[in-house]
């Protein structure tokens, strides 16, 4: 990259970071004026519990650090949300500023195309794509137990406990786990039915706790009663272990299930294998899992799409009011976000879901070439 390609890049990431910055500030400032009474509440709380006096500085910090707390995670998705909507913003403020200090006018007169003003911001785009995509593969995973906290978990870490788990193995037996804890691989009151084919219990396994060890669940207190009608009434027995493949990486994956958005690929890869391990696979769920997965890539394209689509608003030859040029690029830019984000989620009837996805980047590729190629330069 030469110095102008140099100059560009810095003053589009520049202006990727200043929006990302401001924009997180207003999420941040906005929550804690909206649920300021509550911030406050557990402040307190928190500094009763440390028997220390609840001034209303310390009160006020320490609700501050609880906002803080509970958003820094979460800031890691608001990034990828917001991250289509940055880099288009950001090559328009880039473009507005080098229109307003005619340095267009500039590069032109120098025998150069607008196209060559497209290609670092392209190339930091890209560079802010792949981000994503680290964020998304090895940031996100790692933050999911942080990521389903509220406001009253805010300033925990522990929390390995899963309360009320109910999930079925491959061999459809039913599992309830009062609390789980999914650091340690212990689980506190332990119900397992076992079900015929019909979906009817015939044997009902409890025991007080468990403990995951040589691939099996270690039972204390354990009791196994049938349910099959006997003359001598259900015969009990008091097993010391419980085989299953129903391990803790799998409870893991199943209370996470709900936020499947942020597993990495290998997590929903897990959880796929898992779905059709079991007896009757679900597969509406299958679908869901795999429109995440490769949603993911489609999403990327789609980012880079929109982009080139955008700088047919933004490339001038001449000096012109990059507002109403605004105007023009905002419902455009809109529609192809939403509809990428769309694509990712609808079902479309008759399309596998590997396929579905990528119907909105095979509509705006045509649109992308076109749009791209008519800046006049």
């Amino acid at each position: 990259m030469n110095t102008l390609d140099r100059y560009i890049a810095r003053q589009y990431l520049t202006n990727i970071l200043v929006l990302f910055v401001v924009l997180f500030a207003f999420v941040l400032v906005i929550d804690f004026s909206l649920n300021f009474d509550e911030f406050v509440k557990i402040a307190q709380k928190l500094s009763e519990a440390d028997a220390r006096p609840a001034s209303s500085v310390r009160t006020g910090a320490l609700a501050v650090f609880l906002l803080l707390d509970l958003w820094w995670p979460r800031l890691f998705l608001l990034f990828g949300y917001l991250l289509g909507l940055v880099l288009v913003g950001a090559m328009g403020f880039t473009c507005s500023q080098m229109v307003r200090h005619r340095e267009f006018v500039a590069i032109l007169a120098s025998g150069q195309s607008l196209h060559r003003v497209a290609r670092p911001m392209l190339i930091v785009a890209v560079g802010m794509l792949v981000l994503q995509g680290i964020n998304r593969e090895v940031m996100l995973p790692r933050l999911a137990p942080l990521l389903t906290r509220d406001k009253q978990d805010a300033g925990k870490r522990e929390l390995g406990v899963a309360r009320r788990q109910l999930a079925s193995d491959s061999a459809g037996r039913l599992f309830y786990a009062q609390a789980f804890d999914l650091d340690t691989g212990t689980i506190e009151g332990l119900w397992v039915w076992e079900r015929d084919a019909e979906g009817l219990m015939t044997r009902l396994t409890t025991a007080t706790s468990a403990r995951w060890a040589g691939g099996a669940w270690r039972l204390a207190d354990a009791e196994s009663v049938s349910r099959l009608p006997t003359r001598n009434g259900p015969p009990q027995a008091h097993p010391a272990t419980l085989e299953t493949d129903l391990d803790p990486a799998a409870f893991r994956l199943l209370r996470y299930e709900s936020f499947r958005q942020n597993l990495s690929s290998r997590q929903i890869g897990e959880l796929i294998v898992r779905y059709q391990a079991s007896p009757t696979p679900p597969l509406a769920k299958i679908d869901a899992v795999e429109r995440v997965r490769w949603g993911r890539y489609a999403d990327l394209l789609s980012g880079i799409l929109t982009l080139c689509v955008a700088f047919a608003f933004y490339l001038r030859r001449e000096p012109t009011n990059m507002l109403l040029q605004s105007l023009y690029a905002a419902p455009i830019v809109i529609v192809l976000i939403v509809a990428g984000v769309l694509g990712t989620t609808a079902a479309i009837p008759g399309l596998p879901p590997q396929l579905a996805v990528f119907i909105p980047v095979i509509a705006q590729i045509p649109l992308a070439i076109v749009a791209y190629t008519s800046v006049r330069t």
